[in-house]
């Protein structure tokens, strides 16, 4: 009888000590967190080419307790992080709200996978703008769209090259004493010289060269730090532990210029909206068209403005950072 007792009661602690294990176990691993949605902001189509971002939408994430917002930029993309603890299980609801698009919520239940490694794409439905309608006049039309820029460009010319000879005078075999320069091992009295060529204002010198041409050559030492990476003006030095040494530096004369070239290219329409790409040295941006069929041009300007169209711009954020433009027809204007 007594080794039953024994026998529950010890069944009964190692339970205990189970459910205060599993406890700590729960609570360590469900600490609350802070977390990050981020995701982007697109309109809705079912033309896929036309679900265009959505900049400046108002993005905001509450849980009853805690209010974050945002505003999308001209990708459409957003990202907010919740400041206070967020516990797994927890209700929160994203909301997106912009003028011209119908309000969109957005529900959404934390789990157990990390709710900040999802992307959330919000598509909203565009409020169409009430148009009058005049039968005495059809809507203007765009064609013959054409993109003009210019760009700038660095060119490179090769105007010739520098050439100078310059000697190191010592005599040989006399010992060093301490007294610097001396030998590489310290046994001999040595000689500095050096050389010096100017490529004059806005030149540069390029591969740039220096040896020893005559005298015991192989008791001299050139120091090429002066000269390693070109530059207007170069020195050259050398060191001569031996009998006097002559020595030749020479370099490509380099002048660079800053070009400008005009370009065309051609925007891609769908729908309402044209979207180009231009490089990131663009300057002087136009759109030249034909209004009606009379061929006028439309200089952007730094306001993105055009009587027809209503246009954006964003910065790619790959390495060759060129702008997105996207323009979208305005009330009265077809393609």
């Amino acid at each position: 009888m007594l080794g039953k007792k024994v026998a529950v009661w010890t069944a009964l602690g190692v339970l205990g000590i189970a459910v205060v294990t599993a406890l700590m176990v729960y609570k360590q691993r469900w600490r609350p967190r802070s977390i990050t949605l981020q995701g982007a902001v697109i309109r809705r189509d079912d033309d896929t080419r036309k679900q265009l971002p959505i900049a400046d939408v108002t993005v905001a994430a509450s849980d009853g307790a805690t209010y974050v917002s945002t505003q999308s930029d001209a990708s459409g993309y957003f990202s907010l992080t919740f400041r206070e603890s967020v516990w797994p299980g927890q209700s929160v609801n994203l909301t997106f709200r912009h003028p011209n698009y119908q309000p969109f919520d957005l529900p959404l239940k934390i789990g157990l996978r990390s709710t900040s490694q999802m992307l959330y794409v919000a598509s909203l439905t565009h409020i169409p703008v009430p148009v009058s309608t005049d039968s005495r006049r059809p809507p203007s039309v765009v064609s013959n769209l054409r993109v003009r820029f210019s760009f700038n460009f660095e060119t490179e010319e090769d105007i010739g090259s520098a050439v100078k000879t310059f000697q190191v005078v010592n005599q040989g075999n006399v010992p060093c004493n301490r007294q610097a320069p001396c030998s590489p091992d310290g046994n001999w009295k040595a000689a500095t010289g050096s050389a010096t060529l100017d490529a004059g204002v806005g030149n540069e010198f390029r591969n740039v060269r220096a040896s020893c041409i005559a005298g015991p050559c192989p008791f001299t030492r050139i120091d090429s730090s002066g000269f390693e990476r070109g530059g207007r003006t170069i020195v050259a030095w050398a060191e001569d532990w031996s009998d006097t040494a002559t020595f030749l530096l020479e370099a490509e004369a380099i002048h660079t210029t800053i070009g400008s070239r005009v370009r065309e290219s051609y925007p891609v329409v769908y729908g309402r909206v044209l979207n180009f790409t231009l490089p990131p040295t663009q300057e002087g941006v136009s759109i030249e068209a034909e209004i009606d069929g009379a061929p006028m041009v439309f200089p952007l300007g730094p306001n993105l403005y055009l009587s027809w169209a209503t246009c954006i711009a964003r910065t790619n954020r790959e390495a060759q950072k060129s702008t997105v433009y996207r323009c979208e027809l305005k009330p009265g204007y077809r393609f």
